[in-house]
């Protein structure tokens, strides 16, 4: 069943508008009567009826709303450091599909990518990729891709738990530091191409982030928050 994002919802009834009303009237050729799914971009998901179709809004008939089945049991952000340019796009993309809830860019000292205000194209065009993303895996919600800032500015304070991949951890695995303590709040931290600097990992375990090794292998900065993502949603999800 066709799935559709929209906050413009009233009693029994909900609108959409923009691309989505071409791709409905003119890709997906639905008419009133069809069934689809909807979704507040919040948790909560519906079943709906085609009312009506126009040129700049599409009317359903809504049933009762309740909690979106898609969503993790837990809260993953990701911390990413800035990668090289297209990497971004991919790296949201994949995580959005695994479950990832939302995005922090990050400036640290190795990335080879300096971005410079204003930022807000570049946010745009992020959250455009992880709606298509949270589209495509029939997500909840449409996870937030919030402005870059700089490693030393990252507060926590908000986190049950929070994780630094790091190539010198030898000693605690991801694996490891998920069965001491997780919660329910976590936060992935994943350095630049060249890596964290020693300085950079003070910095991040004096803000109350425990480094964890991924493996023997070097993962690179677009693989190793999905491999993350992945990892701790499958040991914490039933």
């Amino acid at each position: 069943m066709h799935r559709f994002f929209t906050t413009e919802i009233q009693p029994n009834t909900a609108v959409v508008r923009g691309d989505d009303v071409k791709h409905i009237a003119r890709v997906l050729r639905l008419r009133a009567g069809d069934a689809v799914q909807l979704c507040d971009g919040n948790g909560r998901e519906c079943d709906a009826v085609i009312r009506s179709v126009s040129s700049d809004a599409v009317v359903f008939q809504t049933e009762p709303w309740r909690a979106a089945e898609t969503e993790p049991c837990v809260s993953i952000t990701l911390f990413q450091c800035l990668p090289k340019a297209g990497k971004m796009e991919t790296i949201i993309q994949k995580c959005v599909e695994l479950g990832a809830c939302g995005f922090v860019p990050v400036q640290s000292e190795r990335c080879v990518v300096v971005l410079k205000p204003p930022y807000e194209g570049r946010i745009e065009r992020w959250q455009r990729v992880s709606e298509e993303a949270a589209k495509q895996s029939r997500r909840g919600i449409i996870p937030k891709v919030l402005p870059p800032i700089a490693l030393d500015k990252l507060d926590f304070s908000g986190y049950d738990t929070v994780f630094a991949a790091y190539e010198n951890e030898h000693t605690v695995s991801l694996k490891t530091a998920l069965r001491e303590h997780c919660g329910t709040r976590i936060a992935i931290v994943i350095g630049p191409e060249g890596g964290f600097s020693d300085t950079e990992i003070e910095t991040l375990v004096h803000k109350g982030a425990r480094t964890v090794s991924l493996g023997t292998r070097i993962l690179r900065t677009e693989t190793a928050g999905m491999a993350m993502t992945a990892q701790i949603l499958y040991e914490v999800e039933p």
